[in-house]
Parts: structure tokens; sequence; C-alpha cells
């Protein structure tokens, strides 16, 4: 199942085939690593199809998916170990009866606001040209410029450039769409 608000993989596509293959050759690393942070049964399958969306949403082509890097898989199946322990941690720290308080429909406006503006994002993304986007994907995921170089196999100079180019085309598509940031933020 795909996650929400992610346009899902059909089967059959050779992209879902190059992640099934990666995400066969990686299943024994990831399984090993949802044990010892405390994960199993559904929240494994969690965090496998989560790591299959961020290799898809970074990567996006077969090809790219099946060169990936074994360091760039190992450190995204713990970033989605991490964001998976977090989101359950804050799920137990939240009341049960937020839905009673006055200001569960400003949580839903801010969701839905999020949402919006993630879509507006992953579209002026989409906007900027392949090299770019690869570089600017991994860096919004949380991955340096060294880490980044090393995954694709480029010089950190070139890495560094196509991520600075890459921000500033992403920063322009989203003043075009409208986005632009806060004042004071």
């Amino acid at each position: 199942m795909a996650a929400p608000g992610s346009p899902s993989v059909p089967p059959g596509d050779p992209v879902s085939r190059a992640l099934d293959a990666v995400l066969a050759r990686f299943a024994g690393a990831a399984h090993g690593l949802a044990r010892r942070v405390g994960l199993a049964g559904d929240d494994v399958d969690d965090l496998l199809q989560e790591v299959r969306i961020r290799l898809w949403r970074a990567l996006g082509t077969p090809e790219r998916i099946r060169e990936a890097r074994a360091l760039y898989v190992q450190r995204t199946v713990a970033s989605a170990a991490l964001d998976l322990l977090r989101r359950r941690r804050a799920r137990r720290k939240q009341p049960l009866d937020d839905a009673d308080e006055p200001t569960a429909p400003h949580a839903a406006d801010r969701d839905a606001d999020r949402a919006e503006f993630d879509a507006a994002v992953d579209r002026a993304l989409e906007s900027l040209a392949e090299s770019r986007r690869v570089v600017v994907r991994l860096y919004l995921t949380g991955h340096g410029r060294e880490e980044i170089a090393e995954m694709l196999g480029w010089s950190e100079p070139k890495t560094r450039n196509l991520l600075y180019r890459g921000l500033a085309d992403l920063r322009e598509a989203l003043e075009r769409a409208g986005i632009t940031p806060r004042s004071g933020a």
C-alpha cells in the first residue's frame, strides 16, 4: 500500500521491479535493524514501504534505483526507522482527547496546508533538470554534500555546484508558484 498522498507504482512497472530487487538485496539488513530498534510485525512492513517510497522519490528511475549504493540504502533504512520510532513516540505523548479540544480544526488545517505545500514542492522539484533534482531530493531528505557525492559517485565540487544551482532553481520555481519564505522565519 502506498503512503497517503503518494502516487503508487504499478507492480509490473520497471521502477517497481527495480525497487523490489534493491529491497530484496537489503531486506536482511533492514529486518536486523528493525529488531535492534524494537520494531516488529506491521512496523517492519511499514518501514520497508517507507524505504521503498523514499528510494522511489529520491532516485526515480529504474537505472538509478538499481545503481543505488549500499551506504545510501542503509542510511535510508536507518532514517526511515528513526522517523517511524519518532512518530510512534509522538502518538504515545498525544492525549487521547485531543479531538475534543477547540484547537483540533487548526491541526487539520495545518495538515492540509502541509500536504498542499509538499505537493507544490514535489511539482517544483519535477521542473528541475534531472541531475539537479536528484541532488536536491537527497539534500532535502537530510543527506550532506559529501555523502551525496559518495552515493552518486560524483566529485564533491560537482555535487556542490549541482546542489546550489538546483536549490536556486527550486526557490525560483516555488516563487513562481506563489510560495515565498515568511519574513522573520
